[in-house]
């Protein structure tokens, strides 16, 4: 991996031009029960980021920047241990690092994001920077991806979207040693029911704004007990070669759009 805080102010300005690539991590400091430690956002997106590195085409000038470890966790808030900046202040911190990456020449900009609060967030920074300046902002959110068909805790995915089987699956491949094993359950959630084709719910079509202590009062939810190790291997390698795309796609996208100035 490329890292840009690696490289001297001189070798960036004779490097970095339109057709580079920056990516930047996008993670969380939040509470993800009893198993998982605060930094398992972080830690996914960092990981998932790296994986992605080693499988881009090394001809591509692609520069991996400075993980952002706090973001927007206001749900998390009454729980010991959560750092969080309001959405309005990570989207400002996103378009002001987009504003940075902008001096330097650069064009393209993917943030790969370990954690859902952050996603309005990128959202506003995003369009504030393709309007300002030009820039073109992809948001990648790992979960958004897609999934493999051979893992056996897909089921469990959409009752389990914070600390359930996905993060822990990935935690137990990227970080094992974090995992805490005598705390894993099945944190059942409230208002969540794979089963159910209701409208209104914490993450459904008709969204509802939460906080993690609504949905269980653990602040998790998901079956944590049914992830494994050889889940979140074929989990990770399958979320990694899709970033690896998206790099490339972004790489190789027309920009600006045909008929527009830079």
């Amino acid at each position: 991996m490329t890292r840009w805080q690696q490289s001297t102010s001189p070798e960036l300005a004779e490097r970095l031009g339109a057709d580079s690539v920056a990516v930047m991590a996008l993670g969380a400091i939040e509470q993800h029960g009893p198993h998982l430690p605060l930094d398992t956002d972080t830690r996914i997106a960092e990981g998932l980021l790296g994986m992605a590195m080693t499988r881009v085409n090394p001809e591509l000038e692609v520069l991996a920047l400075p993980t952002l470890s706090i973001g927007a966790s206001d749900e998390h808030a009454s729980f010991d241990g959560t750092l969080s900046l309001s959405p309005r202040c990570f989207a400002d911190t996103l378009e002001s690092i987009g504003e940075s990456v902008s001096r330097a020449g650069v064009q393209r900009l993917i943030f790969v994001n370990g954690h859902g609060g952050n996603r309005a967030s990128m959202d506003t920074a995003a369009l504030a920077l393709r309007r300002r300046l030009g820039l073109l902002v992809v948001k990648c959110s790992y979960p958004k991806l897609g999934m493999p068909d051979d893992v056996d805790g897909i089921d469990d995915l959409a009752r389990g979207f914070h600390g359930g089987w996905l993060e822990t699956a990935l935690m137990h491949h990227l970080a094992p040693d974090q995992v805490r094993s005598a705390a894993l359950n099945d944190f059942a959630a409230r208002y969540i029911d794979a089963r159910s084709d209701a409208l209104v719910s914490p993450e459904g079509p008709a969204a509802f704004g939460w906080l993690a202590e609504d949905l269980n009062v653990s602040g998790v939810i998901g079956n944590a007990v049914s992830a494994t190790a050889e889940d979140g291997d074929r989990l990770a390698a399958f979320f990694a070669e899709r970033i690896a795309r998206v790099i490339e796609e972004t790489a190789a996208l027309q920009w600006p759009p045909a008929g527009q100035a830079g």
